[in-house]
């Protein structure tokens, strides 16, 4: 994991998104056009929460999330997403 240089404010965290899948289970190839956008990625940084709530995700973990939650980014040449933890659907 890459040491990135960013600091989410509140509740937001930063998550680097998982390759998308470039085969099925049974073994047939997908194509890039057909490929769906990635729905699980590894957290990178995470803000300190509100006074109300703390954010129960850290970095480093594997989670799930919405297909079109978050805001994409591009820092240093990688692609990453910055979302509210409420976005998060599951730590896996």
């Amino acid at each position: 994991m890459a040491k990135v240089n960013i600091k989410p404010l509140a509740d937001r965290v930063l998550i680097e998104p998982m390759a998308a899948e470039t085969k099925t289970a049974s073994g047939i190839y997908i194509p890039d056009t057909a490929k769906e956008k990635p729905q699980q990625g590894k957290v990178v940084a995470v803000g300190p929460g509100t006074k109300d709530d703390k954010v129960t995700v850290k970095v480093g973990d594997k989670v799930l999330y919405g297909k079109y939650a978050g805001t994409e980014l591009k820092l240093e040449g990688n692609d990453y997403l910055m979302m509210r933890e409420s976005d998060v659907l599951a730590i896996i």
